[in-house]
């Protein structure tokens, strides 16, 4: 694995832009270094033992068992072929959204759909092999986030063991922006699941890191650190996707401002 010192350079991009496709720079298996300790890392293949399972949630997330929130978008190509179907999924905790009255946290409501169990089930074992493979390959980034994730969720909130949700973006382009309700010291972890598109890479304006967000890589990186964003998604072919799974740390379960481990 090679190692990339990463160094926070001037740029004029600020939250809301929309990132513009730029050829990536990350294409090989790279550990992130930033101010001498590292920080996250990116793999160009996801080992056998995940793909298979991230295969399985790609494809019940493709199907109609598992609900999602739908929208729908032109790809900019001519014919309604070519038009960019998106939705999102998420499962784990839910935070409180005292805006729309319900002023507590709660489990995703997909998890109470028996024809979802398998996608949900998938995804939670994902995600601990993700964790295993963080130990794997940076101790110091495992370790940083259990601590982070233990000492701010409590046991009963979290999600995969050491997350506590995690969305399934099918098709969504992001506007730059940074994930400030994250658990700080936690990290994400981001898989892409592709075919037959185009765009959809992860930019990190901060660093002038754009990744090649190519179907079965990973990226395990601080959202909570700098602003970024996703670059439009447009397909090759009718039928053409890139689907990105998700397992992220919100901070926002605690009870009373305490951390209540056992639930």
């Amino acid at each position: 694995m090679k190692t990339a010192i990463l160094e926070q350079i001037g740029h004029s991009v600020k939250i809301g832009d929309q990132p513009h496709e730029k050829p990536p720079n990350f294409f090989d298996d790279t550990l992130f270094i930033v101010d001498g300790k590292p920080v996250g890392f990116f793999l160009s293949k996801i080992p056998d033992t995940l793909r298979n399972l991230v295969e399985i949630a790609d494809l019940e997330l493709n199907s109609k068992r598992v609900p999602k929130s739908e929208m729908s978008r032109s790809s900019g190509l001519r014919g309604e072929d070519f038009d960019v179907r998106q939705y999102s999924c998420i499962i784990g905790s839910i935070p409180p959204r005292p805006h729309m009255r319900r002023p507590y946290p709660s489990k995703s409501s997909v998890h109470s759909v028996k024809e979802a169990r398998t996608f949900v089930k998938s995804m939670i074992l994902a995600g601990r092999e993700s964790l295993r493979i963080i130990e794997q390959i940076s101790p110091e980034i495992y370790e940083t986030h259990k601590s982070a994730v233990e000492s701010r969720v409590p046991e009963k909130w979290r999600f995969a063991d050491l997350f506590t949700s995690s969305i399934s973006n099918y098709n969504v382009a992001a506007a730059v922006h940074r994930d400030n309700l994250n658990v700080k010291g936690a990290v994400n972890v981001i898989i892409t699941k592709r075919r037959n598109s185009t765009g959809g890479n992860l930019y990190v304006p901060d660093y002038d890191v754009t990744m090649n967000s190519a179907d079965n890589t990973m990226l395990v990186y601080p959202a909570w650190r700098n602003m970024h964003g996703v670059t439009p998604i447009v397909p090759t072919k009718p039928g053409g996707y890139r689907n990105s799974l998700i397992w992220y740390a919100l901070d926002a379960f605690r009870e009373n401002g305490i951390n209540n481990a056992t639930g």
